[in-house]
């Protein structure tokens, strides 16, 4: 049997099944090779970023009373949008549905219509204010940390 004719049996009767072909899953996409360890890495890669850095002087800024409580409100929304990305990485079934592979296509299969270009949109633009953001700070820190004579 042949990696098409393969591809193409992987679904049968709206269920996915598992492929037999090497390297491919039973979505027909390529095998994942990632492990829990690697997977670790990557989100704590994605944590200490660079909101890491300024959490201390954030917390500062609020005080002793407020910073804490809004970095467990905060939490608190990062684990619900965590929770909602976990509901929505497959579509139908939990265990044989279709695979939403990006965050768009989340979108796609449980909004539809125009609210995925209205979610592009906001995505790209928070991408970019992201992008402008660690510009300027990256730059006010250069600005910093420029060597001093010693006159």
């Amino acid at each position: 049997m042949s990696l098409a004719d393969d591809l193409a049996a992987v679904e049968r009767g709206g269920h996915m099944v598992p492929s037999k072909a090497a390297g491919v899953d039973g979505d027909g996409e390529p095998r994942r090779t990632g492990t829990m360890w690697t997977a670790s890495a990557h989100i704590i890669t994605a944590v200490i970023g660079s909101g890491v850095l300024s959490l201390a002087w954030g917390v500062a800024q609020l005080g002793w009373v407020a910073g804490p409580a809004v970095m467990l409100l905060f939490g608190a929304v990062i684990y619900c949008c965590s929770v909602l990305l976990v509901e929505c990485y497959r579509t139908g079934d939990p265990y044989t549905g279709q695979r939403n592979r990006t965050y768009m296509d989340a979108v796609r299969a449980n909004l539809g219509g125009t609210k995925v270009r209205l979610c592009g949109v906001l995505q790209f633009a928070n991408f970019f204010g992201v992008c402008v953001g660690i510009t300027i700070a990256s730059s006010i820190s250069m600005l910093y940390s420029k060597p001093k004579p010693f006159l």
